[in-house]
């Protein structure tokens, strides 16, 4: 799959959106390292909190799935400029490798590509060991 087919997928996915609020349209296409491609958007909720970004949706319709390795993930939106992923996502995607391709685009389909490690330097890491007990 080339940058331009996940753009394009992800562009196609923001058509979907549920944004009544902040009528900003945002779709994530999500690569597998196994070459699937998932796709998804934003669902915003009246209580902000509830709402779900695209690219926490399609990491999690991926896993439900079965898959866990990711190659790339492109974010694209109605915006005029770059889109980029809120803290939150940022820390989500981390989750699965400081190394996956982030395509941050314009509805153009220009793009800014940075890995998750660059976008979230000192992220937490895990999954975490098992903590020391004291003996005693």
């Amino acid at each position: 799959m080339s940058v331009e087919e996940l753009i394009q997928k992800s562009l196609e996915a923001r058509q979907h959106s549920y944004c009544p609020y902040s009528r900003i349209r945002v779709g994530a296409a999500l690569l597998t390292s196994d070459g699937h491609i998932f796709t998804a958007c934003n669902v915003e909720n009246a209580s902000y909190g509830l709402t779900v970004c695209a690219e926490r949706a399609v990491i999690v319709k991926a896993v439900s799935e079965g898959h866990q390795n990711f190659k790339a993930i492109s974010i694209a939106s109605n915006l005029v400029d770059f889109i980029s992923p809120c803290g939150g996502c940022r820390q989500f995607m981390y989750e699965f490798g400081c190394d996956i391709d982030v395509y941050m685009t314009k509805p153009d389909r220009t793009y800014r590509k940075m890995t998750t490690g660059e976008l979230l330097p000192l992220g937490f890491s895990g999954p975490f060991p098992e903590p020391k007990r004291n003996e005693v």
